[in-house]
């Protein structure tokens, strides 16, 4: 990675990361961006018949898993330079359509069932940054250019103050694990400048690929074991394309592999960025996603209690997640009466209203 951002950068941010204060507050915004690709990627599986479409739900599933990895190896590189993760549902959950945290407000994220729409949003989120495009740490065009505005504060910071100050964090605050289950990615611990880099590595490969023009992320696919995993951005070329890539391809030539088969019938035909305020208090469909809600609330109360000083909390986490997995589907099972079916909406729940 060392060399990519060498050879890549060139440039120093506009406002570049200078002071740990700001260093802790870009980790926290990293938390609040990997946080705001998964509703948009839960809604697009969950409305997927897996029986009927299992490359896609195998494509956005695998990719859901390592942003949930991403979230937590943010909280791990903010709690080794002694920060405090938060992810208070109050300034997490905001309506959809949104924009990144931070990030280029052209790009609007959106509750959506899968098909081109999602994909042409996915492809936008996950794209790769150019070739020697400047780190951005605030209003960034690519995920990639805001790290790399996080790396170069890193190097700069460690530089200046040395490692022990930087890496002040206490370590068993950090999460660990892996493999995780429909991934080859890792998470591991972030106790230093090499650990850090590697976490950032890690988030960066997995979204764009191993160098800015690849097409591989390093890992194995494993689904597919004869196969490399290919990162994110070009998952969804492969969907959006209806091939494989195979070595041998680039991103000039396509994907030119295996077919990649896509039934339309076998999607949930969900109304876009649904709210509570389209339905009555008390309706069926409400009360639904009231439900959904509050669940989602304990999740990130859950994920927050991981990332900070109760790891084992984790797992708490993914047993909530079976949950929303069942009220997302039963959503998408109720017609909502304009010929869509409803569907989550991820809105804030307050505290007194989450029992």
């Amino acid at each position: 990675m060392d060399e990519m951002h060498e050879s890549s950068n060139g440039q120093t941010p506009a406002t570049p990361i200078s002071t740990l204060e700001g260093l802790r507050e870009h980790l926290q915004w990293a938390i609040e961006l990997e946080h705001a690709t998964l509703p948009p990627y839960l809604v697009a599986l969950y409305s997927l018949d897996p029986a009927r479409n299992p490359d896609a739900a195998q494509a956005i599933g695998s990719v859901f898993v390592e942003e949930m990895i991403h979230l937590a190896l943010a909280a791990n590189l903010l709690n080794s330079v002694g920060g405090q993760p938060s992810l208070d549902p109050a300034a997490l959950l905001q309506p959809h359509p949104r924009p990144l945290p931070h990030g280029d407000r052209s790009l609007q994220m959106s509750l959506v069932p899968f098909g081109k729409e999602a994909l042409e949003m996915f492809l936008r989120l996950e794209q790769p940054a150019l070739p020697g495009a400047p780190a951005e740490g605030d209003d960034y065009e690519t995920i990639g250019q805001f790290y790399d505005a996080i790396e170069l504060g890193l190097r700069r910071l460690c530089a200046e103050l040395g490692e022990q100050v930087v890496f002040s964090g206490d370590p068993a605050r950090q999460v660990t694990g892996g493999p995780f289950a429909h991934t080859g990615g890792q998470l591991a611990a972030v106790t230093d400048l090499q650990s850090a880099l590697a976490a950032l590595e890690e988030i960066v490969e997995q979204g764009e690929g191993t160098a800015r023009g690849a097409v591989w992320d390093g890992d194995h696919d494993i689904f597919h074991p004869d196969r490399d995993e290919v990162s994110h951005y070009y998952r969804f070329q492969e969907l959006k394309f209806g091939r494989r890539y195979v070595r041998g391809d680039t991103p000039q030539s396509g994907p030119t592999g295996d077919v990649v088969a896509l039934d339309l019938a076998g999607i949930q035909p969900m109304g876009a960025n649904p709210r509570l305020a389209d339905h009555p208090e008390g309706s069926p469909v409400r009360t639904a996603q009231e439900e959904f809600n509050r669940t989602y609330a304990m999740l990130l109360q859950q994920l927050e209690q991981a990332f900070n000083g109760s790891p084992a909390m984790l797992g708490a986490a993914t047993g909530t997640m079976y949950a929303l997995k069942a009220q997302a589907q039963g959503l998408m099972q109720m017609p909502d009466g304009n010929g869509t079916t409803a569907g989550p909406t991820f809105e804030y729940v307050a505290p007194a209203t989450r029992s």
